[in-house]
């Protein structure tokens, strides 16, 4: 994937704490129009603080963050997703006792009406056991469903850069492969930018344009999703008995 022109999301040196405790330490990472992106580490590597403070919860306390041109480093959560920003939670965090039906309006909330029937139909030829469990509560759908919900459901709201946080945490590695075929098609159909944050590090290398290492809170490689594949020290430390 082409790096002309600007990146759609620039972060720069982000520094996010948890009262004193610093969770990420000078963050760079640059996220272009069209790319998938992945960042991948340990647990507690700080992947999903730097997903959260692109979100706006927590707030970066140095550094910037600048989407489509516009700084977003200090901007409410709720003005960040209204400028076609959507994330996929790690841990789902679907309404449960919402039908799938209504998990997926919820998405759709920022959205022109006229959209809606449109975007449903081409969730459901995406996710077709949605199509099947329309009517049913999400907290009932099984690990596998209720993440293609909440990918879905982020979809939804037509975003232009999707943020996905740990997709593939606890699934089966049939429903992974789902899910990484359906990112994958997305970005290859629809042009649909994409920030991948995985532990599964061999498909989401494979997956990815680009790709980055963090480690206790910074990044510490960045390189092509094929060039990181090949690294001795991220097969050593990320991909050992990890090819799903």
């Amino acid at each position: 994937m082409s790096e002309a022109g600007q990146p759609l999301l620039r972060i720069r040196n982000v520094e996010t704490y948890y009262g004193k405790i610093i969770a990420l330490r000078g963050v760079d990472v640059d996220v272009f129009p069209g790319e998938i992106v992945t960042l991948i580490g340990a647990n507690g590597a700080g992947k999903s603080t730097l997903m959260m403070t692109i979100c706006g919860s927590p707030q970066a306390r140095a550094g910037e963050i600048v989407y489509d041109g516009n700084d977003i480093t200090l901007a409410p959560t709720h003005e960040i997703m209204r400028r076609g920003i959507a994330q996929s939670p790690e841990g789902r965090r679907i309404f449960p006792r919402m039908t799938v039906l209504e998990n997926l309006q919820m998405g759709a909330l920022l959205v022109d009406d006229e959209h809606f029937d449109g975007d449903l139909e081409r969730i459901f030829t995406l996710f077709p056991r949605l199509k099947e469990r329309a009517s049913q509560r999400g907290g009932t759908l099984s690990g596998g469903e209720q993440q293609m919900l909440a990918i879905a459901r982020a979809l939804m709201g037509r975003p232009k850069l999707l943020l996905l946080d740990e997709p593939s945490l606890g699934l089966a590695p049939l429903i992974v492969k789902q899910i990484f075929e359906v990112i994958g098609e997305l970005n290859k159909r629809d042009g649909l930018t994409v920030f991948l944050v995985e532990q599964n590090a061999f498909h989401a290398l494979k997956l990815a344009h680009r790709g980055y290492v963090m480690v206790n809170g910074k990044i510490t490689m960045s390189g092509t999703g094929a060039d990181l594949l090949k690294r001795e020290e991220v097969r050593a430390a990320y991909l050992e008995g990890g090819r799903h």
